[in-house]
């Protein structure tokens, strides 16, 4: 039963399971895709899973070796030969159809060696193996956005890069961007945000490729921004805080009043205008539900901009305290 996950969704799988548990079908299956996302949790629970990694380098050159071992190519120069195994990129059969490739046209042509200059002619535009959609798209945004946030530019330009040479629409990196920018740079830097926006704007007019080098721009000023994640994490306790409580009234102080029947309920009244209030801020007054307590929620990191943010936080909760 070869190469089940294109052919079966994970409903039709569940036919196989009472006949695999029966001994009446062996399962074995191929796929390029992750088993945990296409495969039936299940089924995958009864089955053993192998994990086919790329060749190594070595394997590659082995393979050359015994396919120049029975004449069936030409000589191959030391730098042709390098960028002939990173074309195949660990894979044996891409390798096997190029030689092949190369072979008929090296013969056509009388070349002998290939040449460097001559391989580049032959292959084209090199592509990496790259799978716009699976498992390996994913693991590599990961890896610039985890390159990005541990602040190491040359690292995120390298898995921008390789996403732009492997088809990645540079949309899809601008809008992972300003993710970064709000995730993993925060309030740190607020210009962050603000240039992965621009970024995005500008790619938008230029297109590619001139547009790609605006986003590339923005990668290493976000790699080297100060990085709060406060405000990201405050947002999620924000929300997991008002999942599991209760449909708290607002308090009447702060409650529109645009009718006189509201203003006669008491709608508004004893509202403090912070903007007629010292400094602009009404000490002691207070915002959140009656009688709730106060969350704490946003927590400024000491790093770029939130440590100004902190240092203003700090002072009116001690003007608040002195009101009583």
């Amino acid at each position: 039963m070869q190469r089940i996950v294109p052919v079966f969704n994970k409903s039709q799988q569940d036919a196989f399971l009472p006949h695999v548990e029966s001994g009446l079908l062996t399962f074995i299956g191929a796929t390029t895709e992750n088993p945990s996302f296409e495969v039936n949790s299940a089924l995958l629970s009864r089955a053993a899973v192998y994990v086919l990694q790329p060749l190594s380098e070595e394997d590659l050159q082995n393979i050359v070796v015994r396919v120049r071992g029975i004449n069936a190519i030409p000589d191959i120069e030391p730098e042709a030969l390098a960028r002939l195994l990173a074309y195949a990129d660990g894979d044996a059969r891409r390798l096997l159809n190029t030689l092949e490739t190369l072979s008929m046209a090296a013969k056509q042509e009388g070349v002998d060696p290939v040449t460097d200059a001559w391989l580049m002619r032959v292959l084209g535009e090199r592509m990496r193996r790259y799978d716009k959609g699976g498992e390996q798209f994913y693991d590599t945004i990961s890896a610039l956005h985890k390159s990005v946030r541990g602040s190491d530019p040359d690292a995120a330009l390298y898995w921008f890069v390789r996403m732009l040479d492997g088809g990645a629409d540079p949309r899809y990196l601008a809008r992972r961007l300003i993710r970064m920018a709000s995730e993993d740079v925060g309030l740190a830097d607020p210009r962050a945000l603000r240039m992965a926006l621009d970024a995005a704007d500008v790619y938008e007019r230029l297109g590619s490729p001139e547009g790609e080098l605006t986003l590339a721009q923005c990668v290493i000023y976000l790699a080297m921004a100060p990085k709060s994640n406060a405000a990201y994490k405050a947002f999620n306790e924000a929300k997991a805080f008002v999942k599991k409580d209760g449909t708290r009234p607002v308090p009447m102080h702060l409650r529109n009043a645009p009718t006189r029947l509201m203003k006669d309920l008491d709608y508004g009244k004893g509202y403090r205008y912070a903007h007629d209030e010292e400094g602009g801020f009404a000490a002691g007054e207070s915002y959140l539900p009656d009688g709730m307590a106060e969350p704490g929620f946003y927590r400024p990191v000491p790093r770029g901009l939130e440590i100004k943010i902190a240092d203003k936080l700090q002072e009116l909760r001690k003007r608040n305290s002195a009101t009583g």
